[in-house]
């Protein structure tokens, strides 16, 4: 629309400026939107308070905004007609002028005749007598339960309105909040808190001024800030009823004085010649029943209660103040290595910025296991390459339980890049626990949870990488069937034996221990390996291991020997396979080389023997 306006010449030339122009006023739209948000609810010397340097001046930012709060919302609390609401409803009228007629029925039975009738004359008497009559009236049992209950219904009411009037400091406590907090710690930290905050202030509105009065207990469901609030409220008003009848004393007395000062002539004029014998008496029950004195006690109960409450929006407005700033120390307490670095560090508070309020648990659990084993110059180094971000945003809740249990982020970050989807069979199984990530592929580790057996796989995860490497060329049914009957150290040495024969003999191996794992226990023992493996045939010294013959074999035997005489086997195998037999054949041999002495040397010794004798 604007160069509409002007001449088809001036639209090329002016441009620049009217893009200028034009942008200059959306700037100043966006800050006349966005900045004024603070200044809706805050006044400029009320924001910069809230930016105090220390706790102590945040408080008193908060504690004056409360203040004011509370001030304006009791403006609105019309004291007088909430009296008068609680008086109609308790009947009070019918409740005092019972009570007056009863007290000043006493009074008359107590005081003689000439007492009576001298207080028509005398000033001192007939005050002497209004002020019984009044002061038992208002210190009577019937009378003060019935102010209590006007004071505590009225109570309510105006308990309502100080929750409300809380409720209505919860925006400019909070943006204030944010004010002290921000700079310091982050918009994210500031959002957290803040957010704590405003559900301190959240009432129902329906339960606002419940429970509030003499004896009565905290509003049902409320805790935090409001039911703080309300506990103050309810401290401040449960005594005004047992002062109170003191107070309206004090202020009806003047009034009734005043009318009984004008003695015999308003008596003649108000009383029959008869009501003579009671004196003042009939002119005090008429004036404490009169509509102005009832008035008047209703005005002394609005001012009492008003004052009372005006008195102690100070002690209200702490309250809060205490309780926002015990928010922020809980959070403190609760994030403080996180709080620590953003306080301190540029970096890494705008990282945190960047976060959810719901990653920060996440974070600090990120944050100690790097403090514990990296050092804050870890925390720096991996906020540089986007491993902290990976390992707050991204990790899978099976990563953290690793880097939790290992106490190693690095290795949570390791096994969640190998197992992907498979990382909750890997922590279900603790397959951490049992081997590192570098000693594995993912394919291979893909392969062992195929297995589908608990035993299979956590037995094959805990050999070493080669022996595993070499286990796992077998087939998925061989491999699961040995590992199910073959403990770790068996798998192990089989490994072995699978890397260092040649083929026939690792195929009868494999046949054998397929189809009898527990000749396994027959190669088991290192000796037994590398003697198999280092004969001449290897096949043949395999055979000689695996045969399931028991007992001493003459024929067996004696082929075995030929085995190790034509050194074609070890013979330490033939020691391991017949030890029966070499035993006998060596206790053979001993009895021969007996009898061979016997033979050479026994006859011999006879004769030396003879000559000598």
């Amino acid at each position: 629309m604007l160069h509409q306006t002007l001449p088809p010449r001036s639209v090329t030339g002016r441009l620049p400026r009217t893009a200028v122009s034009l942008l200059a006023c959306a700037t100043l739209l966006f800050q006349s939107t966005m900045a004024p948000v603070v200044a809706q609810n805050l006044t400029k010397a009320e924001y910069e308070a809230c930016q105090a340097r220390d706790e102590a001046a945040f408080r008193a930012a908060i504690d004056g905004l409360t203040h004011r709060a509370l001030q304006e919302g009791l403006k609105k609390v019309d004291y007088a007609g909430l009296v008068s609401d609680e008086w109609r409803k308790n009947n009070f009228d019918d409740v005092l002028d019972k009570r007056v007629d009863a007290i000043v029925a006493e009074v008359t039975t107590e005081t003689s005749l000439w007492e009576r009738g001298r207080s028509l004359f005398n000033q001192d008497k007939a005050k002497e007598l209004a002020t019984s009559v009044a002061e038992r009236v208002y210190r009577s049992d019937e009378v003060k339960n019935a102010l209590e209950t006007i004071t505590a219904g009225v109570a309510r009411g105006v308990g309502g309105s100080i929750l409300l009037a809380t409720s209505d400091a919860a925006e400019p406590s909070l943006e204030c909040l944010k004010a002290f907090l921000g700079p310091r710690y982050g918009t994210t930290v500031a959002r957290v808190v803040a957010d704590d905050a405003k559900r301190e202030f959240l009432i129902d509105p329906a339960k606002a001024g419940a429970g509030i009065g003499a004896g009565s207990v905290l509003a049902e469901g409320s805790g935090g800030l409001t039911g703080a609030v309300i506990l103050v409220v309810r401290r401040q008003l449960a005594n005004i009823a047992s002062r109170i009848g003191q107070r309206i004393v004090g202020s009806i007395l003047g009034r009734l004085v005043s009318v009984v000062a004008g003695g015999i002539g308003v008596v003649l004029i108000a009383k029959d010649i008869w009501e003579f014998r009671n004196g003042v008496l009939p002119i005090v029950a008429t004036e404490m029943k009169s509509k102005a004195t009832k008035d008047l006690v209703k005005a002394e109960l609005s001012k009492a209660i008003s004052e009372q409450i005006n008195e102690h929006t100070r002690e209200i407005a702490a309250t809060t103040a205490d309780r926002v700033i015990e928010i922020w120390r809980e959070f403190r307490r609760g994030h403080a290595k996180v709080v620590e670095l953003a306080e301190r560090n540029d970096r890494f508070r705008a990282f945190v910025d960047t976060l959810k309020p719901g990653d920060l648990a996440r974070l600090d659990e990120v944050v100690a296991l790097l403090l514990s084993g990296e050092g804050e110059a870890g925390v720096i180094r991996r906020l540089s390459d986007g491993s902290l971000a990976a390992a707050v945003t991204k990790m899978p809740p099976g990563g953290i339980e690793i880097a939790r249990e290992l106490g190693s982020l690095e290795k949570g970050l390791q096994w969640t890049a190998l197992a992907v989807d498979a990382l909750p069979f890997v922590t279900e199984l603790g397959l951490h626990k049992r081997m590192s990530p570098a000693d594995i592929t993912g394919v291979q580790l893909r392969r062992l949870i195929a297995l589908d057996d608990r035993t299979a796989t956590t037995r094959l995860a805990a050999i070493s990488r080669s022996a595993r490497d070499t286990l796992l060329e077998l087939p998925d049914r061989d491999l699961k069937s040995l590992a199910r009957a073959l403990g770790e150290t068996d798998l192990q040495s089989l490994s072995s034996y699978l890397t260092g024969l040649e083929p026939q003999a690792r195929e009868r191996v494999m046949k054998t221990i397929a189809a009898a794992p527990a000749r396994m226990q027959s190669l088991a023992p290192s000796r037994v390996r590398e003697a198999i493996l280092a004969s001449r045939d290897q096949l043949a010294a395999v055979s000689m291991m695996l045969r399931s013959d028991q007992g001493l074999d003459v024929q067996v035997f004696k082929d075995d020997l030929l085995l190790v005489y034509d050194g074609r086997v070890s013979p330490i195998l033939l020691v391991d396979r017949h030890p029966t037999g070499l035993g006998g054949i060596a206790v053979g041999l001993l009895i021969l080389l007996l009898m061979a002495r016997r033979l050479v040397f026994g006859r011999r010794g006879k004769a030396v023997a003879k000559a000598a004798g």
